[in-house]
């Protein structure tokens, strides 16, 4: 889900960025730094919850910058104001189904993408076609393709440092209310029966 949150941070403005508008050259380095990673959140600093910064919308600066003998850069500490994206365990997720690949589908939902692993998409043994790039139930005959809408339960979540190439997210499609439109489509009518 989407957020604004609110936090601080020191930036370094390199002494190429010194220029007429010092409070231009610190908001450009703020979000240089902070958008499109992964920042700690929450009061718990044995288990932080971590949301990916969008965008930064506001900063204020607060006081005066630093300058560190030997460096030519001011430090500027900075509180923030940013949309960020935060997945939780157990949230449901709509996503596009970016990459198939023998073990399971890739599924990009928001800024993040998550493995929906064969053995969690289907109650049904599954048929892999590469060539087609997609996934057939053998007896439900239920297929997710390349480019397919989906509807998946985050499962895993782990999410150890600070950028999208560390993070490991897991997605289920097997209950009920889970997997493509057509899918659901298909469980409200059977319960409906």
């Amino acid at each position: 889900m989407y957020i604004n949150i609110e936090g601080e941070t020191i930036v370094r403005v390199p002494p190429s960025n010194l220029g007429a508008d010092f409070a231009k050259a610190v908001l450009d380095v703020t979000k240089e730094s902070l958008e499109g990673r992964l920042v700690d959140i929450g009061d718990n600093p044995y288990n932080p919850k971590k949301c990916f910064v969008v965008s930064v919308t506001k900063i204020k600066m607060m006081g005066d910058g630093s300058i560190v003998h030997g460096d030519g850069g001011v430090y500027q500490t900075v509180k923030y104001e940013s949309l960020a994206f935060l997945p939780e365990m157990q949230e449901i997720v709509d996503g596009i189904v970016v990459s198939v690949k023998e073990f399971g589908a890739f599924v990009k939902f928001g800024p993040m993408e998550g493995l929906l692993h064969i053995s969690q998409m289907m109650d049904d043994r599954i048929d892999i076609d590469l060539a087609n790039q997609r996934f057939v139930g053998k007896d439900t005959k239920r297929d997710l393709k390349l480019g397919d809408k989906v509807r998946a339960k985050i499962v895993l979540l782990s999410l150890p440092s600070s950028t999208l190439e560390d993070a490991k997210v897991g997605l289920n499609t097997k209950q009920m209310g889970l997997g493509k439109p057509e899918w659901i489509r298909m469980q409200k009518q059977v319960a409906g029966a």
